[in-house]
């Protein structure tokens, strides 16, 4: 039975960027990014059909869509970023996250989402280990939350890795598997 005092939509809560932008707040942003693709697997690791079709909340993405999601939205933050680095806060564009989690490809094995997480994961970071300390201070224009820097987007995108694992092992946890 799933715990009712919990908050199942936001388990580690809502993005709270830091106080202060500093060089050991992004070096824990990007552990984070580098640690998510073993996590993941991990907390993904054994479960049947049945379970990973299982939604982690009533009305909520199956965690099979969960694990889509995380390759399509940290694929498209790699692509943003790679932009911020070498266009003058270019525009992007949002994308229906949604309508992304309904194509038919949302039930595709979770096995190709996680090579795609792993390989994306481990080419963001080597870019941004790279990256002098300045360059963070470039960015881009979301089509919907407006300008953004690439110090900002990597603690969201951190967070936001953080956030549907703990849709994962949340749910694991309160069924038992």
């Amino acid at each position: 039975m799933l715990d009712p005092t919990r908050n199942e939509r936001f388990p580690i809560g809502p993005f709270v960027p830091p106080a202060e932008y500093t060089h050991e707040t992004r070096e824990d942003a990007l552990a984070q990014i580098a640690d998510l693709p073993q996590q993941l697997r991990e907390a993904l690791r054994g479960l049947s059909d049945e379970q990973l079709n299982t939604p982690y909340r009533d009305g909520g993405w199956t965690l099979r869509q969960v694990a889509h999601h995380l390759a399509d939205s940290h694929t498209t933050a790699f692509h943003r970023f790679r932009k911020a680095l070498t266009e003058d806060f270019p525009l992007v564009t949002a994308y229906p996250e949604e309508l992304f989690a309904e194509l038919p490809d949302a039930h595709a094995p979770i096995e190709w989402s996680l090579q795609i997480v792993e390989g994306t994961h481990a080419r963001w970071v080597m870019m941004l280990q790279d990256t002098p300390d300045a360059e963070f201070q470039r960015g881009y224009t979301h089509s919907a939350s407006g300008r953004q820097t690439i110090e900002h987007a990597l603690h969201l995108y951190a967070w936001h890795g953080m956030h549907h694992l703990a849709h994962i092992t949340h749910l694991r946890s309160a069924r038992g598997w």
